[in-house]
């Protein structure tokens, strides 16, 4: 039975906001502690066994993508369904949630068993770069039931407002990670193959734990499994949602496919050197994503509640937050980008590449809060077409195009000039859509009222 009031509606926005982050924040934080820890035990295996995890990184961007996209368009309606009191729509949709996670899935298997050859035989002819990749793309997708799962049960206790059960699902998966990985890589001796299994058992573990908590704790959702029947008009409701972001992400994998094509032409060592900034910068974004993902659930309730004082309060307190973390990350790739590579193995070849390289993409991200920020408000507010377009825009329109003109000059260095300019292509956009979206969906709603915010 759903309760009368919500926290996301009467809570102060500000204290709501980082009560929301907070477990969001930690969470991430450890996945990008994950990510890191585990690219440093594969680069104790050897550079080439790097270069194949980073090059099979579209791949498992793109997972997550489909599964967060499907998630947040199922959570921002879940959020909105619960804000108008709408017990019977909630339920429907986490249950849709379940539903496309299991179809998702399947999607992936097949890109796993009848793909995974051909993805590495495109973009490398090294034989062991190719070796190692098949085996760690071919694992991961194959086994990334766990994965889907995790995400679906992670979407729904965020849309009722409970991050912390959030914050222990995605801890537990990320943890186990980075306990398994030596144990796997090193005492068993599976090589490459063992970061995938580590990372697979970790996601089956935190899938489970997550259902488990679902259902002993998550009581505005009830999930009727038996009585279940898939609705395409439900479908479309969560995809015009979800299938933005979902490009958004995938956007992420066509770039750095086509930005590792650019880069191995130069050398190898810069594709591992991009695989590289890819986990290091995760821990700077990480904690920016967890802040707009608690920003989404309460824009999203309090538009269904009609709320524009506490719509403004959440967009403006995200803002502040989301700067804060990315001028800390431009100081980190400034000042000490030697000793984040040496954490890699990095040796002179590596650092002669990579040390201009964080300097230089580091540039972009303070922009980046500002977009970040935006689009996650267009999200939350069913709007998902505004922040793809910015998303394509910036990776596909500019990124793309200006990192080939500029390895036109020979130089590789110049490549990372990319970064901040096409930033700046995607921020002006933002800007443009916001004042848009505030004069026509949040502005009608009506006077803000300072007091109760």
């Amino acid at each position: 039975m759903q309760s009368s009031e919500n926290k996301m509606g009467t809570m102060p926005v500000f204290r709501l906001l980082v009560t929301m982050a907070l477990p969001m924040i930690a969470s991430m934080m450890v996945q990008a502690l994950y990510n890191i820890v585990d690219s440093i035990y594969v680069s104790r295996i050897s550079e080439n066994a790097l270069t194949a995890v980073s090059l099979a990184f579209p791949i498992q961007n793109l997972m997550i993508a489909v599964g967060t996209g499907t998630g947040v368009g199922v959570g921002a309606l879940l959020s909105r369904a619960l804000g108008e009191k709408n017990q019977k729509d909630a339920n429907r949709l986490a249950e849709h949630g379940c539903f496309l996670a299991v179809l998702s899935y399947l999607a992936f298997l097949l890109i796993g068993l009848f793909g995974s050859r051909a993805f590495f035989a495109v973009q490398t002819d090294v034989p062991e770069i190719v070796e190692g990749g098949v085996q760690y793309m071919f694992t991961v997708t194959v086994f990334s039931f766990g994965l889907f799962t995790q995400l679906i049960f992670e979407k729904l206790m965020q849309a009722t407002g409970r991050t912390v059960l959030s914050m222990l699902t995605q801890g537990i998966g990320a943890v186990l990670n980075i306990i398994l990985d030596p144990i796997f890589i090193f005492t068993l001796d599976m090589g490459i193959l063992g970061a995938a299994v580590a990372t697979v058992v970790g996601q089956i573990i935190a899938a489970v734990f997550g259902i488990w908590l679902n259902a002993r704790y998550n009581r505005e959702i009830k999930l009727d499994p038996m009585h279940f029947r898939p609705s395409w008009s439900v479908i479309r409701r969560i995809y015009a949602i979800g299938v933005p972001s979902i490009i958004m992400a995938s956007i992420g994998s066509v770039m750095t496919f086509c930005l590792n094509k650019i880069l191995i032409a130069f050398t190898e060592t810069a594709a591992a050197v991009f695989g590289v900034y890819f986990k290091l910068q995760s821990f700077v974004f990480m904690p920016l994503f967890g802040v707009s993902n608690g920003m989404i659930s309460i824009l999203s309730y309090n538009y269904g509640a009609r709320r524009q004082d506490r719509m403004m309060a959440v967009i403006r307190y995200t803002a502040g937050i989301a700067l804060g973390f990315m001028l800390f990350g431009v100081l980190l790739m400034q000042l000490i980008p030697g000793p984040l590579l040496l954490l890699f193995n990095a040796d002179e070849n590596m650092l002669g590449i990579g040390i201009p390289a964080l300097r230089i993409i580091s540039l972009s991200f303070p922009l980046a809060a500002f977009g970040i920020t935006a689009s996650s408000t267009f999200q939350a507010l069913g709007r998902g077409f505004l922040s793809m377009t910015i998303s394509i825009a910036r990776q596909l329109v500019a990124l793309v195009p200006l990192a080939w003109l500029l390895a036109r000059t020979g130089m590789l260095s110049s490549v990372w000039l990319a970064f901040p300019l096409a930033e700046l292509v995607s921020t002006t956009l933002a800007a443009i859509f916001l004042v848009h979206i505030y004069r026509r969906v949040i502005k009608p709603l009506g006077e803000p009222a300072p007091e109760s915010v």
